[in-house]
């Protein structure tokens, strides 16, 4: 019986099927272009596979692409499910190997934990740790990269990319200014408020001077930069390398004889560690005039009297604590968002995952650095 569409045996999928001994001679073109033909000649083996054992002759086919291979691995996948068999003969080495990429194969069943609920959980908490304690390793081996990198560009100063610096500082600190500004104008005011309403009740609403002034310059201004910046230029970081590393342009880099860490990391890092604590200075100063504004408002405090006492409760000492922190917590923010861009696979998914977790990561690194800033200052009573 000869099952195929259209007159030409040599242009159109088809198959002569014996029902004697159940062998098929597959002939034609079993390709994208011929699916309809593809599609009726697999139903017609299907059919004779479920009442007997299937050989299918593939020595007289003109071409097979993927969709054919896949058309028939399907259809021996649907007899044997069945109960059926289905043999290949007269397959050219091609063949073979198209038939074997398009094996249909059954996922493994993922295997029963039958351990406790408790010792699962202590398994689970020890291999998250232990993956932390690795990924410590990998940003200190990275962070190793770029200082051999740094040195490298010291001894040629010639090969740096000032014009790359030039570029992300504008991205990083100039175009970051307005938000930073605002939303640091905005916190100060609502510290002020807050602390005028509470010191009111003890007739100490002056004291809101010292608090906004210490806070905002030791603490808050540095730790609100850099937080925004995490989520603005750290996440902006990711995204751009892993971009590249999905488009394998990194790997073009490498192929070229450039290093991509001297052309994509160092002059990101850079123009973090140069423009983070220019951003946190000025935005100390709109939370300090977010803070003076709310005073007068709230407190009846005029301009004068605030720059006087604010003059009295800080110093310069106070101004320098936030200035040190910064270039550290650039230098983080810059270290983990360019190790999640390299750490991009090929999917939209990858990307994702890893610039939530350029992010997330950033922002939990730089509390805990200011934390340790702050039991350091506080242990030399700086």
């Amino acid at each position: 019986m000869r099952i195929a569409d259209g007159s030409s045996t040599l242009e159109t999928a088809g198959a002569d099927l014996d029902a004697g001994d159940g062998r098929v001679i597959l002939h034609g073109r079993w390709t994208a272009d011929q699916g309809p033909a593809v599609e009726s000649a697999s139903a017609r083996i299907a059919a004779q596979g479920r009442r007997q054992p299937v050989l299918v002759d593939l020595s007289g086919l003109a071409r097979l692409d993927t969709l054919g291979a896949w058309v028939l691995e399907r259809t021996r996948a649907e007899i044997e499910a069945a109960g059926g068999r289905l043999a290949y003969a007269g397959a050219r080495p091609e063949h073979r190997i198209l038939l074997g990429e398009m094996g249909l194969r059954e996922p493994e069943p993922a295997p029963r934990d039958a351990r406790n609920p408790v010792v699962r959980l202590l398994d689970g908490t020890g291999r998250r740790v232990a993956r932390g304690g690795n990924e410590i390793l990998s940003g200190i081996a990275f962070l190793g990269e770029v200082v051999a990198a740094g040195g490298r560009v010291a001894r040629r100063p010639q090969t740096f990319r000032m014009a790359a610096l030039v570029n992300q500082l504008e991205q990083v600190a100039l175009r970051g200014v307005p938000i930073i500004v605002l939303i640091s104008f905005l916190v100060g005011g609502i510290v002020a408020q807050q602390g005028i309403f509470q010191l009111q009740r003890f007739g100490a609403q002056s004291f809101v001077v010292n608090l906004i002034g210490l806070l905002i310059l030791r603490e808050l201004g540095v730790l609100l930069t850099s937080i925004m910046v995490a989520g603005r230029s750290g996440s902006a970081f990711t995204a751009e390398i892993g971009s590249m590393r999905m488009r394998e342009e990194v790997d073009a880099l490498r192929v070229m004889g450039l290093d991509p860490i001297e052309i994509l990391i160092l002059p990101r890092i850079l123009a973090l560690v140069i423009g983070l604590p220019i951003l946190a200075f000025l935005g100390s100063l709109a939370a300090l005039a977010g803070g003076g504004l709310t005073a007068a408002i709230y407190g009846g405090m005029t301009v004068d009297a605030f720059l006087a006492r604010l003059q009295a409760a800080v110093s310069f000492h106070h101004f320098a604590v936030g200035l040190i922190k910064a270039p550290f917590m650039a230098l983080t923010i810059g270290i983990i968002a360019t190790i999640e861009g390299f750490a991009v696979e090929g999917s939209a998914e990858s990307l994702g995952r890893h610039v939530t977790a350029s992010v997330v990561k950033s922002i939990f690194m730089v509390i805990v650095l200011d934390g340790l800033f702050a039991v350091f200052f506080a242990a030399i009573d700086f």
